[in-house]
C-alpha cells in the first residue's frame, strides 16, 4: 500500500495541518505521477495535430493518441478499436447518445430510466423527450436500494426503444444487474445506454460479454485527467446514427450543399481532440492494469467498505442511505447524522483534514424519492487505508457530539 501512495504526492498535503484523508473518489480520483508524466512527455516531446499532417510530430502525435483508444478498447473488451469514441466527458457520451439515438424515434415511443440516475444521465434525455414528444419511464428501487427488477419488467415494452442505466449508483453505491438489463432489453428490440462512471474505476468491465450497445464512462474517476470522456458503441449501431457535431475531421469530403461523414471514430470526433488527454487516459489504464487490478488492492477496497459499514451501523445517530451488505455494492456510503445538516457535516469533516462529499450529489429524482434533501457521501479508492477509515470513525463520533444537542 505504501508504495501505491508513494505514486500520490497530492496525498501528502496538510489541511488545517492534519493529513489529508480523500474520500471523495466517486466525484474525482486523485492522479499517480506517471499519468502526469505521460502527459508531459506528450507535449514536450510529440505534441502536433493528430489525423492532419504528414509530417514527423504529426505521424507520432496521431501514432500516440491511437495507442490511447487501443488501451481503452482493450480495457472494456470492444471488438474493434474504433467503437471506441473519445469526447470531454461522460456526460458529453449520453448527450451524444441521446441525441443521435432519439433523431430516429417518433411521438410516443419510451425511454426507460432508473430512480438512481445521475443528472447526466437524465438531462439529455429529457431535452429530448421534450423537443420529440418521447415517453420518459423510471424504474423503482426496492426496500434496500437496489434496482426493482419486477418494477422494471413491469414498465418494459414493445414500446421501450432505449434502456439507460447507471452500472454503478453514485450515491447508493450497489451494482445493478446490468446482463440481465441488457438481455431483457434486447428482447423488445431497446438499445441499452450504460453510464459507466462508477464502474470504470473498480469493476472489470466486458462490454462483449454484457452485449450493451453503450457505455460511457469519464477518465477522471479512474486516475486519468480530467477533460477526456470515453464513448463505447456497437459497430453497426454507432454506423447508423447521424452525426452529433460537425467540423473538421469528421468528414470525408464536403461540398456547398451537403458532406459525406468521415468513418468511425472519426464520425463523432469533430474538431482537434484532447490528445494529452487521451495520453493521460492511456497512463491511467496502464496503471490500473499493472498495479490497481492485483487481487489483493480489490480484497483492501473490499474490506475497508465492510469495515466502515458494520461500525457505522453500530452508531444509533448514524442513517446509512444504501445497501447495509456487501451484495453487489462498491465502497461509495452515503449517510445521515441524525438532525445535523450535511453541509455542516462536511465542514466539520474538513476541518479536519478530511474530505467527503455533501448534497444532492447531482441525483435529485432519486433524494427526492427518498424523501431527502441531501446527504454526506465517502467514497473508497486503491490507495485508501485502515488508518483513515479509522480516522474517519473517530471524527464522525466527535461531529455527533459536537451537534449533540439533538
Amino acid at each position: 500500500m505504501n508504495s501505491i501512495r508513494s505514486d500520490f504526492p497530492i496525498l501528502n498535503t496538510k489541511v488545517n495541518g492534519k493529513d489529508l484523508v480523500y474520500f471523495d473518489n466517486a466525484a474525482t480520483s486523485q492522479k499517480p505521477v506517471q499519468v502526469s508524466k505521460a502527459m508531459e512527455d506528450y507535449y514536450l516531446k510529440l505534441n502536433a495535430n493528430v489525423n492532419r499532417g504528414a509530417h514527423f510530430l504529426g505521424e507520432l502525435s496521431t501514432s500516440a493518441y491511437e495507442n490511447a483508444r487501443g488501451k481503452v478498447a482493450k480495457f472494456v473488451n470492444a471488438k474493434k478499436s474504433f467503437e471506441i469514441i473519445f469526447t470531454r466527458n461522460a456526460t458529453e457520451s449520453l448527450n451524444l447518445v441521446a441525441r443521435t439515438v432519439c433523431e430516429n424515434l417518433k411521438a410516443g415511443d419510451e425511454i426507460l430510466l432508473s430512480k438512481m440516475e445521475h443528472h447526466s444521465n437524465i438531462v439529455p434525455w429529457q431535452i429530448m423527450a421534450k423537443k420529440l414528444d418521447l415517453v420518459l419511464k423510471f424504474v423503482n428501487l426496492t426496500k434496500d436500494f437496489r434496482l426493482d427488477m419486477k418494477d422494471f419488467e413491469k414498465k418494459l415494452s414493445k414500446k421501450t426503444k432505449v434502456v439507460s442505466i447507471s452500472y454503478i449508483s453514485n450515491v447508493l453505491g450497489v451494482i445493478n444487474p446490468i446482463k440481465e438489463i441488457c438481455k431483457k432489453a434486447h428482447e423488445v428490440g431497446a438499445l441499452v445506454c450504460i453510464d459507466g462512471c462508477q464502474a470504470a474505476p473498480h469493476l472489470k468491465i466486458d462490454v462483449q460479454d454484457l452485449d450493451c450497445d453503450f457505455l460511457a464512462f469519464s477518465g477522471h474517476k479512474m486516475l486519468g485527467p480530467q477533460g477526456i470522456g470515453v464513448l463505447y458503441g456497437k459497430k453497426e449501431v454507432l454506423e447508423k446514427l447521424p452525426v452529433f457535431l460537425g467540423g473538421g475531421d469528421m468528414i470525408q469530403e464536403v461540398f456547398e450543399d451537403h458532406f459525406i461523414p468521415a468513418y468511425l471514430p472519426n464520425k463523432f470526433e469533430a474538431g482537434t481532440p484532447n490528445v494529452a488527454g487521451a495520453v493521460g487516459l492511456g497512463a491511467g489504464i496502464d496503471y490500473l492494469e499493472l498495479r490497481a487490478q492485483s487481487s489483493e488492492l480489490r480484497k483492501n477496497e473490499g474490506e475497508l467498505t465492510k469495515f466502515l459499514l458494520n461500525e457505522m451501523q453500530k452508531m444509533k445517530f448514524v442513517k446509512i442511505i444504501g445497501p447495509k451488505d456487501m451484495k453487489d455494492r462498491i465502497g461509495v456510503i452515503s449517510f445521515e447524522i441524525k438532525g445535523v445538516h450535511p453541509h455542516d457535516v462536511g465542514e466539520f469533516f474538513n476541518n479536519e483534514g478530511i474530505a467527503i462529499r455533501n448534497g444532492h450529489h447531482c441525483a435529485q429524482p432519486l433524494m427526492n424519492y427518498l424523501n431527502l434533501i441531501a446527504v454526506s457521501r465517502l467514497s473508497l479508492y486503491l490507495y485508501n487505508t485502515k488508518e483513515e477509515c479509522q480516522r474517519f470513525l473517530e471524527v464522525l463520533e466527535r461531529c455527533w457530539r459536537y451537534f449533540g444537542k439533538f
